[in-house]
């Protein structure tokens, strides 16, 4: 009989609005890091539409290696534009609540285009890896349909794996505290507002990073290490620098990608006593690489920076230089 009681309290006080209530610690002023986040924002929309634009237009980038950043590039406005226009609306009209289908929604989307994103990292590092290690078979292996399927398969294993964390979330009960403290709807935020048990939620969270992120930085890394014990074998300095040259755009965005997930996780380790930490980063880590990514490559890859120059009509004897 108690037990029933206990239930039907719990599902008559169900709230049905979240509270974001942006970084915590410095809601007095945090309006103020809107500007740069901002910047931040329209940077990665026109950078990565500019490359989409380049690749489209310049007949030299109609390879898989070009097309497979241009999806990186619709992934990464995908992402930055999957929380910032929240995170905008909270600093300038103090648009704080959110329903529990758009804060779930922007749970799995994400999720999603995070794997996304690492999944396209582990497809170019494929790429590389032909290309360096198997340059006779490249062009029979690497072609459109490679590019197509590729990415066909980022789109399911990421879309089907991540349907449980906003689905588990639904099924938790929020019968008191609404308000979170951070700027977006994650996962382990939402569900310590949760009046029942999480640990099945807290599990799967765990399991999906060690088969989304444990497999491929693996393989990334597996694969780089590959080429680099292909690119020692090679007699001509002048060829072992070119293969190092076409690899090293790449390498610096896994880098920095993979490197700032380990911040993270870390960052979360001292959430209880600097809880502004992991929040910043966690907003960072979603806004500052399709920031980076387009540029990166802009300013490495000498055929996009020709592809650049002819676009924005810079003239012929500047793109020679």
């Amino acid at each position: 009989m108690d037990s029933a009681i206990s239930v039907t309290n719990i599902s008559a006080s169900q709230v049905s609005y979240f509270i974001l209530m942006g970084f915590p610690g410095i809601h007095s002023w945090q309006h103020w890091l809107s500007l740069p986040l901002a910047l931040l924002y329209f940077l990665a929309l026109g950078a990565n539409l500019l490359i989409l634009i380049t690749i489209q237009q310049e007949p030299t980038l109609q390879e898989p290696m070009y097309h497979l950043l241009g999806i990186l590039a619709v992934v990464d406005m995908g992402l930055a534009t999957t929380i910032m226009p929240k995170i905008l609306a909270i600093f300038w009209f103090d648009g704080k609540v959110i329903s529990l289908p758009e804060c779930f929604a922007q749970m799995y989307a994400i999720h999603c285009l995070f794997g996304m994103e690492s999944g396209i990292f582990l497809c170019m590092a494929m790429d590389r890896y032909i290309a360096i290690c198997h340059p006779l078979r490249y062009p029979s292996i690497v072609t459109e349909t490679f590019v197509i399927k590729s990415a066909g398969l980022m789109v399911l294993r990421n879309g089907l794996l991540v349907i449980p964390v906003p689905v588990l979330a639904a099924q938790r009960h929020y019968c008191s505290n609404n308000k979170i403290n951070h700027c977006l709807c994650s996962n382990l935020g939402v569900i310590s507002l949760a009046c029942d048990d999480n640990t099945m939620n807290k599990f799967y969270q765990l399991i999906l990073g060690w088969i989304i992120i444990g497999i491929d930085v693996t393989l990334v890394f597996s694969s780089y290490g590959l080429i680099l014990r292909s690119v020692l074998r090679l007699n001509s300095v002048e060829a072992m620098a070119k293969a190092l040259s076409t690899c090293s755009s790449h390498l610096i965005l896994i880098l920095f990608f993979y490197t700032s997930i380990i911040v993270l996780s870390v960052s979360h380790l001292i959430e209880k006593s600097i809880p502004l930490v992991p929040v910043l980063f966690n907003v960072l880590h979603n806004i500052i690489p399709p920031a980076l990514n387009p540029m990166v490559y802009a300013l490495r890859t000498h055929e996009l920076r020709l592809g650049f120059q002819r676009l924005l009509g810079m003239g012929d004897n500047m793109s020679t230089k």
